[in-house]
């Protein structure tokens, strides 16, 4: 009789990191780090060229609590994508119990809750500029709104990107009979993007509204 072994068909089963998929996102996810730079060269190059009281005075038109909210929502949106992960490591795709009790909750509500948390943000960036435009601070104002309305405006770009394929994600998995290896591999792909513009964002908001 052979031996018997502690490994359990959910054990077998368990979704584990991507292998050949991972690397060529982290490799684009390179190529996308490569443009991010570029813009932090260009930010801190034209605030050299500009001078420190030009920086100043531009920078006092900046919000920055309620920046800070906005960020703070963002980060925290990485923390809810990587329970999803979670979720879809383990097959689970949707709740198994009540909608308030949140230890129960698959990738379906994680994400979701993610996709919100992204849409605030995005909500909030354009709440802001239209606060600066207001204000008379306009994309082509100055050298410092021109680099500010690029740098994050692109980084905003991203993260509706991001929201997007989260909508893909929760689209395929609702009507799908089943949750998929690959639809927990597309899941474990889209949080690796996620975390990738929240990272960028964090650097954003130290340069731009912390760094005077």
């Amino acid at each position: 009789m052979p031996p018997m072994t502690s490994t359990s068909v959910s054990d077998h089963h368990k979704i584990t990191r991507p292998n050949m998929v991972a690397v060529g996102t982290i490799v684009w996810l390179s190529s996308e780090l490569m443009f991010f730079a570029a813009l932090f060269a260009m930010y801190f190059t034209t605030r050299a060229v500009q001078g420190p009281n030009v920086w100043l005075e531009s920078t006092e038109f900046l919000n920055i609590p309620f920046a800070t909210l906005n960020t703070t929502v963002l980060v925290l949106s990485s923390v809810t994508c990587q329970f999803g992960v979670f979720a879809a490591e383990r097959y689970q795709a949707r709740r198994t119990g009540s909608l308030i009790n949140i230890m129960n909750w698959g990738m379906r509500e994680w994400f979701a809750l993610t996709f919100l948390m992204g849409g605030f943000f995005i909500a909030g960036q354009i709440y802001e500029y239209a606060a600066l435009v207001s204000e008379g601070m306009a994309l082509s104002t100055s050298a410092y709104s021109s680099v500010f309305y690029i740098a994050t405006g692109f980084h905003g770009l991203h993260v509706t990107g991001g929201l997007i394929a989260f909508l893909i994600v929760l689209i395929r998995v609702a009507k799908a009979r089943r949750f998929t290896q690959g639809q927990a591999t597309t899941a474990i792909v889209v949080s690796y993007y996620w975390h990738f513009v929240d990272v960028v964002w964090i650097a954003l908001f130290s340069a731009i509204y912390l760094i005077k």
